[in-house]
């Protein structure tokens, strides 16, 4: 999920002590879901975002009346109808995925149709938000790609990227570090109490430094996962549902299913309760310790089963008659949404400090959501089973 920045916008990551603070320059107009990765935390670091004019990057988005062939500047394939670099063939995944998706979700709705924005940036990159609300199914869904250029400085390079520490040799001063980073978002929120909701998002990051650049060669890492969150729990749509998962998995490592599901669990965790989000699914984050293009086809992989994971179950719950009861406890759930995306997710937490889009931060968010002052579910009940499922993980398959 892409938003923009501000020309001038400042942060302080909160640390335990106050020491000394030193200030990293930050050239990039984005805020970036999910897709600024750090494998370990900058502490005691403000970070100053700006605009700069040797940078001649865009502060804002243009809004487009067509969708482009492609985002990608011409350097990287963008005008070439055979383009087979990673970036390129990334790009043409996630758009289809976003057709696919948006196309089934419609089908399952059978007569709302998603809002479509269309934005670029004329130094490069672009996206296309896409907003489906107030259906017959779905409360709120949206599914977004992005494709965006920019520049980080080498120490937030660094601290993505440990072993670039190695590569230094104290005889050179660092220079910022070009990147690119494309993916694919989406939460669909179903009106339906029975019927779950739906998180997936998979991406592409990389650095476009030289090679022989002293401190910051050039690395990649994909990204994402497809996760679960039902407000009751239909054993035989959560079965289905890990199984696509691991079906996807075990045609590239049969390690990745157990690896991933448990990250899911842990990444989706909030720690405030003391519960999951929800019923979990996969997650992986700065992988990049197998071939490029097996991994390049293992996230196509996972893009891909999103619809057989997830509209066999809409369709078994979308009518099932419901009580105000039981929407009420949906709403609860909603509530726990709420809460992990504004508290713990790293892409809408790092938005909202840096003063990006609203609209392209929050479209994760349901329309309605529900809090109660110290609720509990009755111990046996089917509210009960949901929220010991989301406290005491579980094997599904």
């Amino acid at each position: 999920m892409i938003s923009s920045l501000p020309s001038t916008s400042t942060f302080q990551l909160p640390t335990s002590t106050p020491p000394p603070t030193k200030t990293l320059t930050l050239i990039t107009p984005y805020s970036i879901s999910h897709q600024f990765p750090c494998k370990k935390p900058i502490k005691n670091t403000t970070f100053k975002i700006q605009s700069s004019p040797s940078s001649h990057m865009i502060e804002k988005e243009t809004a487009e009346t067509h969708r482009p062939d492609t985002f990608l500047r011409d350097s990287d394939g963008g005008s070439s109808v055979e383009a087979g670099s990673i970036r390129a063939r990334f790009e043409k995944m996630i758009r289809e995925a976003q057709d696919s998706v948006c196309a089934a979700i419609e089908a399952a709705d059978g007569g709302a149709k998603f809002k479509e924005d269309v934005w670029s940036r004329p130094g490069g990159g672009g996206g296309i938000s896409r907003v489906l609300q107030d259906g017959a199914v779905w409360e709120k869904a949206g599914v977004n790609v992005s494709v965006v250029y920019g520049v980080m400085p080498p120490e937030a390079y660094r601290a993505a990227n440990p072993a670039a520490n190695a590569a230094e040799n104290g005889n050179f001063k660092p220079e910022p570090v070009p990147f690119f980073a494309a993916g694919v978002s989406s939460v669909l929120h179903p009106k339906n109490p029975f019927a779950p909701t739906l998180h997936f998002n998979y991406r592409y990051f990389e650095t476009d430094a030289r090679k022989d650049a002293p401190g910051a060669p050039r690395s990649w890492w994909f990204g994402g996962g497809t996760d679960l969150t039902p407000a009751y729990i239909f054993e035989e749509d959560v079965k289905h549902f890990h199984t696509v998962q691991k079906n996807a998995c075990d045609k590239f490592d049969p390690s990745f299913y157990p690896r991933f599901k448990k990250w899911c669990d842990d990444y989706f965790y909030i720690k405030h309760r003391n519960e999951r989000r929800g019923l979990g699914g996969i997650f992986f984050d700065d992988l990049n310790d197998y071939d490029q293009e097996m991994l390049l086809s293992f996230a196509t992989e996972c893009a891909n089963s999103v619809v057989d994971a997830y509209i066999p179950i809409i369709e078994r719950r979308k009518d099932t008659p419901f009580t105000d009861k039981h929407k009420a406890w949906q709403q609860l759930r909603r509530g726990r949404y709420v809460e992990f995306n504004l508290v713990y997710d790293r892409g809408t937490t790092f938005g909202l400090k840096t003063g990006g889009r609203i609209e392209s931060i929050l479209v994760s968010l349901p329309l309605t959501a529900r809090w109660e002052y110290d609720h509990k579910p009755e111990e046996g009940s089917e509210e009960w089973k949901l929220l010991d499922a989301c406290i005491n993980p579980k094997e599904w398959v």
